[in-house]
C-alpha cells in the first residue's frame, strides 16, 4: 500500500489572552491507502486541530504552524498557497464536521446542496464549465436531470430511503442521523482519496451511531476510500479501525492495530483510557477514571505531561519528555518504560 498522509514533526500553536498554547507538538503520522485509523483521546487533545490542519482549515489568525511537514501523496500541504490547497480540499481530502446542523444551510434544500457540491468537483476538474444550478421563477432551484441523478445515487449509497423526497427537504425536517448521512453524501460527491470524519456519531443515540459506523465501514470497502476517524470514544473506533493513534496533550502517546492496543496497551494513559469503558460485568462496581487533569498548554516545559496523572511516573519523567518509539512490531508508544 502507498502513503496517503505522512506526518512528520508537526506542531500547531495557538494565541490565546493567556498566552500561546502547543495544540499539537511533533506529531508523527503515517496514514496508508484504503487503511481506517482512529485518532482518539479525551477533549482538548488536539485531534480536531489536527483534522483541521490536514484539510487547511485552521483558523488563520489565531492558529500557526510552529514547524514539521504535512505530506498528501508526497506533496507538502503546509508549504502551498491558499488557492493551491484549494485544489486539494473537497476533491482529494474532505472532512465530516461533528454537528451537520452547523454545517449545511438551513435556507437550502438537500438536494441543492449535495448538487451543488457535485458542480463544483465538474468546475475542479474542467475550470471553462459554465454547468450552474438553474433557479426559475417560483422556486429557489432546479436540479438537471443529469446532476439529480448523481445526487440521488450518492443519497442511496449512504442508505438514505426515498432520495427523491429527500432531496427537497431542509435540514432542520430531517433526523440527526439523516443529516449525517447527507453530510457523508455531500463529502463523498467530491470522490475524496482521504475523508476525514470528525466525531460523526456524537450527538447520535446508539442505534444511528452504529448504523453511520457500519456505513462508513461499508464506504471504506467499497469505493477503497482512506477515512480518518476523529473520536474520544475507544469503544466507537474499535467497531471499526484497523489502526488507533491515541492523543494525549497534543501529543501522540500509543499509536498500533486495533486488536494489538485493546488486548496489550502500552501507554499509561491508553490503559487509564480503557479502565473506564463499562465492561457490564456485574462484578464490577465502580469505573476507575483517570485522576487530576490536562496540564497547562502555554507552560513549555520538558517532561512527560503524562506524569503528573501517571501511576507509574519515575524519576526520569520529571526530567525529559520521551518520544515516540516502536515498542513490539508494529506497535509504538511514548513511555520511559520501554526504555530511554
Amino acid at each position: 500500500m502507498s502513503t496517503v498522509l505522512q506526518v512528520t514533526d508537526f506542531s500547531v500553536d495557538y494565541r490565546t489572552s493567556r498566552g500561546q498554547v502547543r495544540a499539537l507538538d511533533s506529531i508523527n503520522l503515517k496514514v496508508e491507502e484504503k487503511e481506517f485509523i482512529a485518532i482518539v483521546g479525551e477533549s482538548g487533545c488536539g485531534k480536531t486541530t489536527l483534522g483541521l490542519a490536514t484539510i487547511g482549515l485552521l483558523p488563520p489568525k489565531v492558529a500557526k504552524i510552529g514547524s514539521g511537514i504535512m505530506a498528501y501523496k508526497g506533496v507538502d500541504l503546509t508549504k502551498l498557497g491558499p488557492n493551491e490547497v484549494k485544489k486539494y480540499r473537497g476533491s482529494e481530502i474532505a472532512m465530516i464536521f461533528q454537528e451537520p446542523l452547523t454545517s449545511l444551510n438551513p435556507l437550502k434544500r438537500i438536494g441543492e446542496q449535495i448538487g451543488e457540491a457535485i458542480v463544483v468537483r465538474h468546475r475542479k476538474e474542467d475550470p471553462h464549465t459554465a454547468e450552474r444550478l438553474p433557479r426559475i421563477p417560483g422556486r429557489a432551484w432546479k436540479l438537471p436531470p443529469q446532476i439529480k441523478e448523481q445526487v440521488e445515487r450518492l443519497l442511496t449509497l449512504v442508505r438514505i430511503p426515498d432520495p427523491d423526497h429527500i432531496i427537497d427537504r431542509y435540514p432542520f425536517e430531517l433526523s440527526g442521523g439523516m443529516r449525517q448521512r447527507a453530510m457523508i453524501a455531500m463529502a463523498l460527491s467530491q470522490q475524496p482519496e482521504l475523508l476525514i470524519a470528525d466525531e460523526p456519531t456524537t450527538a447520535l443515540d446508539v442505534t444511528t451511531q452504529a448504523q453511520v459506523l457500519k456505513l462508513m465501514k461499508e464506504i471504506k470497502d467499497k469505493l477503497g476510500t482512506t477515512i480518518m476517524l476523529i473520536t474520544h470514544d475507544l469503544a466507537v473506533a474499535s467497531q471499526v479501525a484497523d489502526r488507533v493513534v491515541v492523543m494525549y496533550a497534543g501529543q501522540v502517546v500509543e499509536d498500533a492495530e486495533v486488536h494489538a492496543l485493546f488486548s496489550s496497551p502500552k501507554h499509561p494513559y491508553t490503559r487509564g483510557l480503557l479502565s473506564c469503558i463499562p465492561t457490564g460485568n456485574r462484578e464490577e462496581k465502580q469505573l476507575t477514571p483517570i485522576k487530576g487533569a490536562i496540564p497547562d498548554l502555554t507552560l513549555r516545559k520538558e517532561w512527560c505531561r503524562f506524569q503528573p496523572r501517571c501511576p507509574a511516573a519515575m524519576d526520569i519523567c520529571m526530567r525529559k519528555e520521551p518520544k515516540l518509539r516502536e515498542v513490539e512490531k508494529d506497535h509504538r508508544a511514548a513511555c520511559f518504560l520501554y526504555g530511554e
